[in-house]
């Protein structure tokens, strides 16, 4: 359902409108921004990311496109509800509630990171839903970089430090969004406040250390589900200095997929579309509107 015109923004962008407001899944609010007008798009961000995450991209895929970029559950404006399964497989299905619930059949579906896995679990489990797919260096069975890391955040200690992140000085945050981007000079103050912002919001970090602590378990099953995608059009969009998520996990996409095309960008981080928006905007445009590539 659609909420009433009270409950909506209209926000003036360039060339379009980006509509704002919510859906109710499972009685639950999951706030979104659209636009245009075309074959729907469906955006879904990474971890501790929003919509807002795509504000240099929505207005110009517009053009061509009825754009949706959803805060996936539990994140940016959305309700939280405290003990939500965190697991890929669920939030996959979540997710096309959330379509049922906004009228869409059939998406092409972009997601970023933890979306990006997001985005194929929801391709491997609903493939009548999704027709093409664009993943920005989506988290993967076969990227080893951050496991120490994930290890610490499943330890009691890691808990405690996580849950201090959000009072840590903006200076801070700052900084450790700088080390996504491959240029720490593209670092905007807009830029920060999209994944900062829902920090301070109650059950957004509970919920990030579920997904976290699942970590292991949901990319054994992403990749027992990747053959599902074997014939599924796939843009792999990487950048060159991402150090989250490897580019030789990439590449192994690369090889399992066979309707699968990547780009490399130089001196790019983990966030391509928002350091490098026109050169992403425009392979996503020209990706959705080509021939599938032949096995």
């Amino acid at each position: 359902m659609r909420f009433t015109a009270y409950e909506l923004v209209a926000v003036g962008m360039t060339h379009c409108e980006i509509e704002e407001g919510f859906v109710l899944v499972g009685g639950v609010k999951i706030h979104y921004e659209s636009a245009g007008t075309g074959r729907p798009l469906l955006l879904l961000h990474g971890l501790v990311g929003s919509a807002k995450n795509w504000r240099q991209n929505i207005a110009f895929l517009a053009g061509d496109s009825r754009v949706y970029a959803i805060d996936l559950f539990n994140m940016g404006e959305s309700e939280r509800v405290p003990g939500l399964d965190a697991g890929l497989e669920a939030t996959a299905d979540r997710v096309v509630e959330c379509m049922d619930a906004l009228g869409l059949d059939e998406v092409d579906v972009a997601g970023h990171s933890h979306g990006g896995a997001v985005a194929m679990m929801l391709a491997a489990r609903h493939a009548d839903r999704v027709r093409r797919l664009i993943l920005f260096a989506p988290a993967n069975p076969f990227c080893d970089l951050g496991h120490q890391l994930i290890r610490f955040y499943k330890t009691r200690f890691g808990v405690w430090f996580a849950r201090q992140i959000p009072f840590f000085p903006r200076m801070l945050k700052a900084t450790a969004l700088s080390r996504m981007y491959g240029d720490s000079s593209r670092v905007t103050e807009v830029a920060l406040d999209g994944y900062i912002a829902s920090l301070h919001v109650p059950g957004t970090i509970d919920h990030v250390l579920q997904i976290v602590r699942r970590w292991s378990v949901d990319m054994g099953l992403l990749q027992f589900s990747l053959a599902k995608l074997t014939g599924k059009p796939t843009l792999l969009i990487w950048g060159d200095r991402d150090r989250a998520v490897g580019l030789s996990s990439g590449r192994q996409l690369q090889r399992i997929l066979p309707l699968s095309r990547l780009i490399v960008i130089p001196g790019v981080g983990h966030i391509p579309f928002e350091e490098q928006p026109d050169i992403c905007n425009k392979a996503m445009r020209d990706w959705l509107a080509s021939t599938p590539p032949a096995a």
